[in-house]
């Protein structure tokens, strides 16, 4: 039987394993605690703030920062972000369906908790858009305005 765990991706299969979902969960939780903590911040811009960490967080974890930090794949992924690494590219898997569907749910909270306030509103949604554009499969490798290009 031939070892599936070698042809892996070191970089991106952590994102398989079990307990993944409930640290991201974990992580925001107390990224609310922290941000609800903060004296003199209110509990909407709590959320603005959870929301706006997240988004630009997730964005530069998985959409900016590229290549892998490991030698097994011999520059194979040199030019790919971490989402594209994801899965080997293979559109809506669990994975990818949980980290798209999660900055929308937190969007929708933050904006509740917000009591649908007009400029929250608009932050959360440009931030939640910033997040969400390069998961979209018609964003795979694709690089707008030369920004990120692979270098050759």
């Amino acid at each position: 039987m031939e070892n599936t765990n070698a042809l892996q991706n070191p970089n991106s299969e952590w994102t398989t394993h079990r307990g993944t979902w409930i640290t991201n969960v974990v992580i925001v939780v107390l990224l609310k605690l922290f941000f609800s903590s903060i004296p003199g911040i209110s509990a909407e811009a709590s959320w603005t703030l959870l929301n706006v960490a997240y988004n630009l967080g997730s964005f530069i974890m998985w959409h900016w920062i590229m290549g892998s930090p490991f030698d097994t794949d011999q520059g194979s992924y040199r030019g790919l972000t971490l989402w594209e690494q994801l899965d080997d590219g293979e559109q809506f898997t669990p994975s990818k369906k949980f980290l798209t569907a999660f900055p929308i749910v937190l969007f929708f909270l933050g904006t509740h908790y917000t009591h649908y306030d007009l400029p929250t509103f608009l932050i959360n949604l440009m931030t939640l858009f910033l997040s969400l554009a390069g998961k979209i499969p018609i964003m795979h490798q694709v690089r707008l305005f030369g920004i990120n290009k692979k270098e050759e």
